[in-house]
């Protein structure tokens, strides 16, 4: 009976999640949304080398092939679905600026966008930047920010998975509610 049970949730869960997911797509679709995506898939590990270098890829964790074609495909999706990109902001890390520019074409280093693991000295001003930005709307198409799941979590609660997207709703006043989350 629990068995039965479980699948019957399973099978009305899934419509519901449908319904949902196109729901946050429409939302999109009207712009003025701040839409965090967790950089794509990586080579194995947690956080970079010891000695990595901002300025040298080959020092850092990077994307895996699967990671690249998860980019395109969010890229692809946003086109398909005529989501409106106004502006692409990216952590400085090599695999948040190649997952925004196989995705959007573009990528505008942001330093409130960088890595928090293992570096926390400056979460309080980067989440003070990251709110206030959130808490705008903006004015043309939305903002889409691409980041470290060390980042996502802090500011919004919500631990993504590689290329999720966390959509926020601007507020005001630095303020904003999470409107849902996409997964790849």
């Amino acid at each position: 009976m629990r068995l039965f049970l479980l699948l019957v949730s399973l099978v009305l869960a899934v419509p519901s999640r449908a319904v949902a997911d196109e729901a946050l797509w429409q939302l999109m679709r009207g712009g003025g949304q701040v839409i965090l995506m967790r950089h794509a898939v990586t080579t194995p590990g947690v956080g970079d080398p010891t000695g990595f270098k901002l300025d040298d890829c080959s020092t850092q964790r990077n994307l895996t092939d699967a990671g690249r074609e998860d980019a395109r495909r969010v890229g692809a999706t946003f086109r398909a679905r005529s989501i409106p990109v106004g502006r692409v902001l990216s952590s400085p890390w090599c695999r948040c600026l190649e997952t925004a520019r196989l995705a959007f074409g573009v990528a505008e280093p942001w330093a409130p966008l960088s890595n928090l693991f293992d570096n926390r000295a400056a979460e309080t001003e980067q989440l003070r930047a990251l709110r206030d930005l959130a808490g705008r709307r903006p004015t043309a198409g939305n903002v889409v920010l691409i980041t470290h799941g060390s980042v996502v979590l802090p500011l919004t609660g919500i631990q993504p998975a590689p290329a999720e997207l966390v959509v926020l709703t601007p507020e005001g006043s630095s303020r904003f509610r999470v409107a849902g989350r996409l997964t790849p």
